[in-house]
């Protein structure tokens, strides 16, 4: 039950973080794993490093905020799979600063990569997953969707969307065997929260709020998402799971 034997995966933002870690573990598990991101040199030094170990890994170049770049991906999976097992919604971004100082776009930017792009790959891709015989979606949300963990509004409220997202679509979805779930991750080694990450005043606030007293490492999620997609968790949709060493069960 806890394996990825022969699943077809699409990874959103595959190229770092956490969804490069993920990738990466997709694919030890066994799953054929097809990833996006924007950037070109990106993708193609990830597949290339990545088929020297594994020939069931694909990289596209994509914006998953764009219409025209999901039909793309779509077009992808359905001439070369024909269907879809798992879809990770992990593609997100951050401008952190203060909510007076957003500029309109800038709001549009952050809200259209963390829940519009989810939602319209979700629903683009519906149609792939019905084909399964075990499909799930795994959206990965954020800490920041359910407590102020001043990282700005403009994110905070497109991961509370994204949790929301989930439970309305796991219901929906239900009865196509689809099931739909979150992952909500703490503080992370990644890209997204280098900068934040060597402010040593920052990263002790952070480590003194965690029980486990150290931020994640991208594969600690990785796992989280892994065990969503397998058949070991065949009976759960709907939920969220946090990872998070404890933070929010920590109120002294």
């Amino acid at each position: 039950m806890f394996h990825l034997n022969n699943y077809k995966v699409l990874i959103t933002g595959g190229s770092k973080g956490i969804g490069k870690a993920s990738v990466e573990l997709f694919l030890e598990l066994g799953a054929t794993v097809l990833f996006t991101a924007r950037n070109e040199n990106d993708v193609h030094d990830l597949e290339e490093n990545l088929l020297n170990k594994y020939n069931s890994v694909k990289g596209l170049v994509a914006d998953v905020t764009n219409s025209v770049d999901i039909e793309k991906v779509k077009q992808y999976i359905q001439s070369n799979w024909g269907s879809l097992d798992v879809l990770v919604n992990n593609a997100g971004t951050n401008l952190r600063k203060p909510t007076v100082d957003y500029t309109e776009s800038e709001y549009q930017f952050v809200v259209d990569t963390n829940i519009k792009a989810p939602f319209m790959m979700s629903k683009s891709l519906y149609p792939l997953l019905q084909k399964s015989d075990y499909p799930s979606i795994i959206n990965v949300a954020s800490i920041a969707g359910l407590l102020d963990v001043r990282t700005g509004s403009p994110y905070g409220i497109s991961k509370a969307g994204i949790l929301q997202f989930t439970r309305n679509l796991a219901v929906e979805w239900a009865l196509d065997k689809i099931r739909v779930n979150a992952v909500s991750p703490w503080f992370t080694e990644t890209p997204l929260t280098a900068g934040l990450l060597e402010d040593t005043a920052k990263v002790q606030e952070v480590i003194s709020r965690t029980p486990l007293r150290r931020v994640a490492k991208p594969l600690e999620m990785a796992h989280a998402i892994a065990f969503l997609a397998m058949p070991a968790s065949s009976y759960i949709t709907g939920q969220n799971l946090i990872v998070d060493g404890g933070m929010s069960a920590n109120a002294l």
